[in-house]
């Protein structure tokens, strides 16, 4: 089955999952085609991801290539073409981000169905609920495809522009998190709860395994991986830890990650002192994480919802660490209590609360037989809940479904694969 991946960049350094997800697909024995919208260019990647790069179709803007597409589907389908640039157009209206995007990527999404119909694709999946979601909607339109896509966090949560457009449009729809589902059924209606899928975003176990801890004495390790943005909320987790310090709690912060908030962050963390205590790392891949976290003994993250609506879906950088057998600290928003359960894998605490942050961190400073228990928990819900294998599976299931194929890799049915097989059914 030719399967082609639409998403916002590739390579990107922080979007794992959508690399993890390729990959297994690819070992699942889908042929996987990569259509970028537009091509990252980053001093780190992950070294698997250089594979996919020389497959990847990056298109410009503008070529004759795309200006010949245009023409194809404007002599073959002309109604449908001119129908489609106004409903893209008038779907985009008033939100200058999306017309704007619209108005880049429709050209080349049009030169992205014409390759994909020649090419037999047989299913189009976007990752994220943005602009892959209408290169996807316009693919379909005009070939018949049948198309998919996956909402995360802030694509779905800041503008839900054309959202029932796409929902209507797609074969089904996938979210990360129950708590995404509800978002948008309410927003396209009670009638489409059916056609959205919560499939999480998964980890592979083996790749980020739990090292034999030594139960060494030692100050206590917080690593946090996440962009440097404010969505991240980097900057309670500095102020928690100038209450640690404070406290006269020996301890050491690594937050690995880069972003625009760097120079910010950097400055903040001398105001206060810390810059014996808590280190900047930049970006690293992937191996370099799992290291990491093998040498770590929580994982931290303070996300908040931003005023401009930016909020998490469920942070895989949790689910990597989690898989490594740390206990988490975080926040109890969005997706992330239905990863993380308070009390049994880590504590959650309100966003932007730096003090019940240091809290928590504090009690588990003081207490390793904690930090272990709670580990081991963290690392049972990954392997049991959010393992790359079995979402690729069930993701894999709702293509062949569509696809008209229902034979299913080996690896156990799940709730999906069994409503994909009735599906074809009927």
């Amino acid at each position: 089955m030719k399967v082609a991946y639409i998403m916002s960049r590739f390579p990107k350094l922080t979007e794992t999952f959508v690399l993890g997800e390729i990959e297994a697909m690819d070992a699942l024995g889908a042929d996987v085609e990569i259509y970028p919208l537009l091509r990252e260019r980053q001093p780190v990647t992950h070294p698997e991801a250089e594979r996919w790069t020389r497959r990847a179709r990056f298109l410009p803007f503008l070529s004759l290539g795309i200006l010949a597409a245009q023409g194809y589907f404007l002599r073959r389908q002309p109604a449908a073409y001119l129908r489609l640039w106004g409903d893209v157009l008038r779907g985009t209206w008033g939100s200058a981000n999306f017309l704007i995007g619209a108005l880049g990527i429709l050209p080349k999404s049009v030169r992205f169905a014409y390759e994909m119909q020649l090419r037999g694709v047989a299913h189009v999946h976007a990752h994220f609920a943005t602009h892959p979601a209408v290169a996807a909607y316009i693919v379909h339109r005009l070939t018949g495809i049948p198309f998919s896509f996956t909402a995360h966090g802030s694509d779905l949560h800041v503008d839900r522009r054309m959202l029932a457009e796409k929902v209507a449009a797609a074969a089904f729809a996938v979210t990360v998190s129950e708590y995404n589902r509800d978002v948008m059924v309410r927003e396209c209606g009670e009638q489409v709860r059916n056609r959205i899928h919560v499939i999480h975003c998964g980890v592979d176990p083996d790749r980020f395994a739990p090292p034999a801890r030594t139960g060494r004495i030692r100050p206590l390790r917080v690593v946090c991986v996440a962009s440097l943005e404010e969505v991240k909320g980097h900057r309670y987790l500095i102020d928690a830890c100038r209450l640690l310090r404070d406290r006269g709690v020996d301890f050491d912060c690594d937050l690995v990650g880069d972003g625009p908030l760097r120079d910010e962050l950097a400055r903040r963390i001398h105001r206060l002192g810390l810059g014996s205590r808590v280190h900047l790392h930049g970006g690293q891949p992937r191996q370099v994480i799992a290291r990491m976290l093998r040498d770590a003994d929580v994982a931290a993250l303070a996300s908040h919802p931003t005023r401009e609506g930016k909020r998490e879906g469920i942070p895989v950088a949790l689910m990597e660490a989690m898989a490594s057998g740390l206990p988490v600290v975080s926040t109890a928003i969005s997706g992330i209590p239905e990863l993380v359960d308070s009390g049994r894998s880590g504590f959650l605490v309100a966003p932007r609360d730096a003090e019940a942050l240091a809290d928590a961190l504090e009690l588990l400073a003081s207490d390793e037989d904690l930090r272990r228990r709670m580990g081991a928990a963290a690392r049972e819900t990954v392997v049991r809940e959010f393992n790359l294998a079995a979402s690729a599976r069930a993701l894999y299931a709702l293509f062949a479904a569509q696809a008209g194929d229902i034979a299913i890799p080996a690896g156990g049915a799940t709730e999906a694969q069994a409503e994909a097989h009735a599906v074809t059914a009927a």
